[in-house]
């Protein structure tokens, strides 16, 4: 079994559920290393000291905080162990939220929580209680030398845990979100709601891959055999749209093409859902 990156309690009032989190989703990539072009070896990065000139062993690193150019505050682990909080080994849940209020841009990294032995009825009871109130939770927990807040979501059948971008995190770019002065013709919306109906489909993990990188893993396996190196097929670039009717008509012809041309069809109207 994976190994765990946190162990302690999930707290909701006076229920506390010993839990142990692994890591939910890592990025999986091909790397390719730095190579001494003359000789091919793969180049290293060692902790070199420049003032004792001399290559230092791990055991003789610290860290420090540089309040100064060149000047730092050294603090070792005891020290780190004595401010850590009891959200080091206590996830305490401090507030419930609707599970669609929160901006999926909060999201960071996501973890599994799963209980420990004889933890399974506890453990059973919030995920029948996010299920049936439609929430998630938000609690904090320590862990890597840093407190995060976090989401707690029922997710199949499990409770699944994500981590909280800050608001100072997140980027805030001039004139995102403004309303630009343009009009839109009701025929180009009625095209475009069309188009965006042809083109969906239920959602399929699997379907979805990193073709770089599969590229990539082509390109080191022809290598390693000898065979000759692989070529994708580039696609042409794509003229800025002047017409965005005819744009839109032949989107949409040829996500049909047995159709032909498209008509402009009024779209039904569908009432939207309150957040439950």
């Amino acid at each position: 079994m994976a190994a765990s990156v946190w162990k302690g309690m999930i707290s909701f009032g006076l229920v506390s559920i010993p839990v142990r989190l692994y890591v939910a989703a890592r990025t999986k990539h091909t790397y390719l290393h730095q190579i001494h072009k003359e000789c091919n070896t793969r180049l290293k990065q060692p902790l070199f000291c420049p003032h004792c000139n001399r290559i230092v062993d791990r055991s003789e690193v610290i860290k420090g905080y540089e309040y100064e150019t060149g000047q730092y505050i050294l603090v070792d682990g005891d020290e780190i162990k004595k401010i850590t909080p009891s959200s080091g080994s206590i996830m305490e849940i401090i507030t419930f939220l609707d599970e669609n209020e929160v901006d999926p841009i909060y999201f960071e990294s996501s973890f599994l929580a799963m209980p420990e032995a004889h933890a399974e009825k506890p453990y059973r009871l919030l995920i029948k209680a996010l299920e049936d109130t439609k929430k998630v939770g938000v609690a904090k927990v320590s862990m890597h030398q840093r407190e995060y807040t976090v989401f707690i979501r029922v997710r199949n059948n499990g409770l699944t845990l994500h981590t909280m971008y800050y608001v100072n995190e997140i980027s805030n770019v001039e004139g995102y979100g403004k309303t630009y002065d343009v009009k839109l013709k009701p025929e180009e919306v009625k095209l475009a709601h069309q188009l965006i109906q042809s083109l969906s489909a239920p959602f399929k993990p699997e379907a979805y891959k990193d073709e770089f990188q599969e590229r990539l893993n082509e390109l080191v396996d022809s290598k390693l055999k000898g065979k000759a190196v692989p070529v994708s097929s580039q696609k042409t670039a794509k003229a800025p749209v002047i017409d965005m009717m005819q744009a839109l008509k032949k989107s949409l012809a040829a996500s049909h093409p047995s159709k032909g041309e498209p008509k402009v069809v009024s779209m039904p109207h569908r009432s939207r859902r309150k957040a439950s």
